[in-house]
């Protein structure tokens, strides 16, 4: 049933007539730190219509078994694009393979089950950075090679029944203690097996695992799903590009989780959610430990943020660590917090190599700039000596106008923050100033504070400390 059209599709009498691709050239990447020169998959140009495979665009009638079909017979066929037309296709999970191009083209919406048994059998995940089987994610592929999703159309995820299951990761409920329980004993994730409406989670919008040369372009999210809306885990080579996620009204919907992912580009995305835009992670405590698979080599680049609790995020879950992170310009308008790096004495980890450029933000809601060494979260249990490590932060070109506080960077008396240093980092209309506290080596360049009623920088417990024409210092 596969059409070979090289570039143009006009299947039918839908005369769909619509470029499969966006062939715009991907910018040359320049990292301070060794990255490869990411480029987009090359896909065979035969077309799978999932129309072709009974597919139905009434809105209510299930294509599970369709994009299937679909699916199967590209990747049998040595790969290709699988292809949605214009209309409103109803589905439950969707599971890519190897090669395959999932393209959504214009006017094309798929609509996903919030019937958690269209979510099974259960598969291999990570949630909230402990491995475990669980419900599939709404799209997800396993230990492939050339996937992409692309196309200008929507996904809908429709994840509101699902929210309520979203005290299961935390001390209230009795499942996330489970589940971190297995991992502490170690019990091998095989047999952690929580896909039932009793003990199972939330499950991810799009989560490829394991999988290399994943590519995201084009489409848009337009209504949330379960939880984490894009979770890519022991990933390499990720190019996630020109897409639009709007994710409100539900707990935790983060943007773009990188977890455990190596060598990732995001660009010229609108983030409006109502979790972190942009987050990285690599596991939670003993099994993110266990696991021992940082984040590393990742640019995110001209993305905008609208109402989010982070702009680009690195934690709380970084148990294996994040190395050799930039983000430049970028643009925050009106998230709870804009830069924030944070984890605690149960996450362990070490967060290095991080480079902000570039970067503007907008009413921001809290602190502008935050690293915290001490924050709480599920699963941060008491009396834990896995300090985290921070070194070699370093912020330049950073402008904010509005924001609670402006900077605080609070490192832990056991390992301070190593080598911290802000060049032209200007915040204004802050209601309260700057506090640096428990750092090994910080250099204040062009920096200030004003227009607020607390225009101090307070400086506590640091060594090595570097200050040029630096407005205001109060105390060190």
């Amino acid at each position: 049933m596969s059409k070979k059209i090289p570039v143009i599709l006009d299947t039918d009498n839908r005369k769909a007539n619509h470029k499969l691709e966006t062939l715009d050239e991907i910018a040359p990447i320049n990292a301070p730190f060794p990255m490869p020169q990411l480029k987009r998959p090359v896909f065979p140009p035969q077309i799978f219509d999932i129309a072709d495979y009974g597919a139905k665009d009434d809105g209510t009638t299930k294509n599970t078994e369709a994009f299937r079909q679909a699916i199967a017979a590209c990747n049998a066929s040595g790969g290709g694009t699988v292809f949605v037309p214009a209309g409103k296709w109803f589905t439950g999970a969707i599971h890519l393979k190897s090669n395959v191009n999932l393209y959504l083209m214009e006017g094309s919406e798929i609509h996903f089950s919030d019937d958690p048994s269209d979510y099974l059998p259960v598969v291999f995940t990570r949630c909230g950075g402990v491995e475990v089987m669980n419900y599939s994610p709404l799209i997800y592929a396993s230990g492939c090679e050339n996937i992409a999703i692309t196309g200008p159309g929507k996904l809908f995820g429709h994840g509101q029944k699902w929210w309520e299951w979203s005290e299961r990761l935390n001390e209230k409920d009795k499942v996330g203690p489970k589940l971190q329980d297995m991992a502490v004993k170690g019990v091998p994730p095989a047999e952690r097996v929580f896909g039932n409406p009793d003990v199972g989670l939330r499950p991810q919008f799009i989560s490829p695992i394991h999988c290399t040369n994943v590519f995201l372009e084009d489409f848009t999210i337009a209504d949330p799903g379960p939880g984490w809306t894009i979770n890519t885990i022991y990933c390499e080579n990720v190019i996630a590009r020109k897409l639009t996620i709007h994710a409100h009204g539900g707990p935790n919907l983060d943007g773009i989780d990188l977890d455990s992912t190596r060598n990732a580009l995001v660009e010229h995305c609108l983030f409006d959610v109502g979790d972190d835009a942009v987050c990285l992670k690599s596991g939670l405590n003993e099994d993110g430990r266990r696991v021992g698979l940082p984040t590393e080599n990742v640019v995110v680049r001209n993305v905008k943020v609208l109402s989010t609790h982070g702009g680009i995020v690195i934690g709380s879950e970084m148990s294996g660590g994040v190395r050799n992170v930039m983000a430049c310009d970028c643009d925050y308008d009106g998230s709870e917090r804009g830069i924030r790096l944070k984890s605690n004495p149960a996450r362990g980890g070490v967060i290095e190599n991080i480079y902000y450029r570039n970067i503007t933000m907008h009413r921001i809601k809290a602190e502008a700039i935050v690293l915290e060494s001490t924050y709480a979260a599920w699963g941060a249990a008491q009396n834990q000596t896995n300090y985290p490590s921070f070194r070699n932060i370093n912020l330049a070109d950073i402008v904010c106008d509005g924001a609670d506080m402006a900077v605080s960077v609070k490192g832990s008396s056991h390992k301070p923050v190593e080598n911290l240093r802000l060049e032209r980092v200007v915040v204004t209309g802050a209601k309260k100033g700057m506090l640096y506290e428990n750092v090994h080596g910080l250099t204040l360049e062009n920096v200030s504070c004003n227009g607020s009623s607390d225009e101090t920088i307070t400086i506590t417990n640091c060594v090595e400390v570097v200050k040029r024409a630096v407005k205001q210092i109060s105390q060190i």
